[in-house]
């Protein structure tokens, strides 16, 4: 009358038992045990169902092995979301651009004292400079800071940045930085005596900077404190020490920040 028992003989191969991911949150019922719980993860290669007084159990994966809104089902482990493809950044903090060659040099300069300054300006900002065709010259000192902005002829397509050691209130350098005024040169800088000192101390294995008496030179009063003979043999371990802008101070990455807006600011047409 009522047709065959829908139960009898191997009722799980009778069709095509659909697959289901596992996914957290999906309610299902265990088809042997008549456990109903949530899918909360995954232990040993088994799916952990979590009923609503909050209890928890195990069950392999098997085929047909559970119900979903009263239909058997094959639950399956979903597939691994592809990893976010991670965004590399340049030693600056800035997102790395792929693929693009650096541009030819932009008629804009930043300025910085000596070659150590450069070569942490490289190290750090290296990237994005010469992405953006930025050139980074050093002055051998900026006493003649007035004469070779006069002899350069900044111009609004052709900026200048300077970066400027020991930039302090009454000092020689405030004093010099206080006699330019031009629209198109930009003078910034750090309170560091010296670029060396705008270098994070812990980087260089030193609780902090040894203090050196004025009238004495700087470089060479460090590397009589840390008991280094040479200061080309202090600066390469200084420089080695410097991976990122986290290696260095705020008020060095602040001011180089503000020089590479304002000499890559685009000119209105």
């Amino acid at each position: 009358m009522y047709g065959e028992d829908v139960l009898a003989g191997n009722w799980r191969r009778r069709s095509v038992i659909p697959e289901v991911d596992a996914e957290p949150g999906l309610v299902v019922e265990d088809a042997d045990a008549g456990f109903c719980g949530a899918v909360v993860g995954f232990e040993y290669g088994a799916v952990v169902l979590e009923d609503r007084h909050g209890r928890r159990r195990n069950f392999p994966l098997a085929p047909a092995g559970f119900l979903l809104d009263g239909k058997v089902v094959t639950l399956r482990r979903p597939a691994a979301a592809p990893a976010a493809p991670q965004r590399r950044r340049t030693a600056s903090g800035s997102v790395a651009v792929r693929d693009v060659r650096a541009q030819v040099a932009k008629a804009s300069r930043i300025w910085v004292e000596g070659i150590h300054d450069a070569a942490l300006v490289e190290r750090i900002w290296g990237d994005d400079l010469r992405i953006e065709g930025i050139v980074v010259e050093p002055l051998a000192g900026i006493d003649d800071l007035a004469g070779a902005i006069r002899d350069f002829r900044p111009a609004r397509s052709r900026r200048v940045g300077v970066l400027v050691d020991h930039l302090v209130p009454g000092s020689k350098e405030s004093r010099i930085v206080a006699a330019v005024d031009d629209p198109d040169v930009l003078v910034t800088g750090h309170p560091y005596v010296d670029v060396w000192q705008a270098v994070k101390p812990q980087r260089v294995g030193l609780r902090e900077w040894p203090v050196i008496p004025p009238g004495q030179s700087w470089k060479e009063g460090v590397c009589r404190a840390v008991g280094v003979a040479e200061p080309a043999d202090m600066w390469r371990r200084i420089l080695g020490s410097v991976n990122s802008y986290k290696d260095v101070e705020t008020p060095l990455i602040n001011a180089m920040e503000r020089l590479i807006d304002f000499v890559t600011e685009p000119v209105d047409e």
